[in-house]
């Protein structure tokens, strides 16, 4: 792992000093490749390629993803990158849509999915005193090496507006038409079975979450539909999606009017939707939490980066002496920035300079490197220890896959935060 990233960093190293470069390695270090290998073009562009798609591999990739204009990344994802990011903004508090059920689910995972239903497939009902909705979420694209440890579905409601409060008839006539409601809905979250009769009736479902909520607020509603996902994924039940019901209590003492805002009070359909704009923001929401057996877990990369940081040594070094050096990589000069979310690069930095005998005590030497040195000043045939990185910290990357989908992931050993002579 540790060679493939610092051969990473040698070729980014090239990228960087060059302005308007499209593909993974610039031009320049194309011919030079060509040249110093005897290659032919297409014998370079061959290995070029074939370079980029171990790297992809190691990200987790089959192919580049070309993500398409229309292609949605979900504020909630991009809120979770920057509460749990090891490279970015600290600072950042829990936002209020986010409940405790993402914060403890972070914690055991290193890789967060977004899904959106398929709307092609959903089935909307609208009866007397509820509201029903049939989703359909496609996780064929989840690794069956990963283990779904929790997994949510967030649907947003709105405030309603024009309903008078409940059992308090005296007010009606004075209730203006942008006064929030007083009432409650019940909401209830379903796992599907099987198929709908073809009588048209409700298909066999099991109940995996309700929440009551107040109708005067606006806010994303977050169930957890964890038994249901981890049955799907693990081959153990076949996903036939989810059906959310939504219970309109006092529905039946108002008029038809006041009926409809309060059916369009839950964000589950686009046919439902009044601001077409704001739908792929607004749309439901399912957010996979799992784990693929590698690192540690999104949230605890931030915590490490963190520690990694206060233990950083502040000593003075000969010039010459192996040290850490500087190294931005910025994903638009590899063309990468069209998929990666964010960061839009990160600090890799790479280890460089000599190992002199005798090996001081800051440069973090094995006895192996000591004794290696020693024998290399009596036997010039035995070469020096090397610089190399002694401690690697992880970093967190928000992304589209090949199939657009959102993925927020912890990967390993990204960023040298020491170096030593082994």
């Amino acid at each position: 792992m540790v060679a493939v990233v610092r051969s990473f960093m040698v070729l980014l190293i090239a990228q960087v000093l060059l302005e308007g470069a499209t593909g993974l390695i610039p031009e320049v270090g194309r011919r030079k490749y060509s040249e110093s290998g005897k290659q032919t073009p297409e014998q370079s562009e061959s290995f070029l390629h074939e370079f980029e798609l171990r790297l992809l591999n190691m990200f987790g990739l089959r192919r580049r993803p070309t993500p398409s204009k229309q292609a949605v990344v979900p504020q909630y994802m991009v809120d979770l990158y920057r509460m749990h990011s090891a490279n970015g903004d600290h600072s950042t508090k829990r936002p209020k849509s986010m409940g405790k059920h993402a914060e403890r689910a972070a914690s055991k995972a290193n890789t967060i999915r977004s899904f959106h239903h398929e709307e092609s497939m959903e089935a909307l009902a609208r009866l007397k005193g509820k509201t029903t909705q049939q989703f359909y979420f496609n996780l064929t694209s989840i690794p069956d090496e990963e283990l779904i440890t929790s997994a949510e579905l967030r649907v947003y409601r709105d405030q309603v507006m024009g309903a008078a409060p409940p059992n308090n008839s005296s007010r009606n006539s004075s209730t203006s038409d942008s006064a929030p409601a007083g009432g409650f809905h019940r909401i209830n979250i379903y796992e599907i079975f099987g198929v709908p009769s073809p009588q048209g009736r409700e298909p066999l479902a099991r109940l995996l979450d309700t929440r009551l909520v107040q109708d005067s607020l606006s806010r994303w509603e977050s169930f957890d539909v964890s038994p249901a996902v981890s049955q799907w994924t693990s081959g153990k039940g076949h996903n036939h999606g989810f059906m959310v019901e939504v219970h309109h209590p006092e529905e039946g003492e108002m008029d038809g009017e006041h009926a409809q805002r309060r059916s369009r009070h839950i964000r589950v359909s686009r046919s439902l939707h009044r601001d077409q704009d704001s739908w792929p923001q607004a749309r439901p929401l399912l957010v996979t939490y799992s784990h693929d057996g590698r690192g540690d877990s999104v949230l605890h990369t931030r915590e490490k980066r963190q520690a990694a940081l206060r233990k950083q040594r502040r000593k003075h070094q000969h010039k010459a002496s192996c040290k850490r050096h500087a190294l931005y990589v910025d994903f638009s000069d590899v063309g990468w920035n069209e998929w990666i979310v964010a960061p839009p690069g990160y600090h890799a930095f790479y280890c460089h300079g000599e190992c002199p005998f005798p090996l001081a005590d800051h440069l973090n030497s094995t006895n192996h490197a000591i004794v290696q040195t020693l024998v290399n000043s009596v036997n010039s045939n035995i070469p020096r220890a090397c610089c190399v990185p002694t401690d690697l910290s992880p970093i967190s990357l928000l992304y589209l896959d090949e199939y657009e989908k959102v993925i927020l992931k912890n990967y390993q050993d990204m960023v040298v935060e020491g170096c030593g002579c082994r």
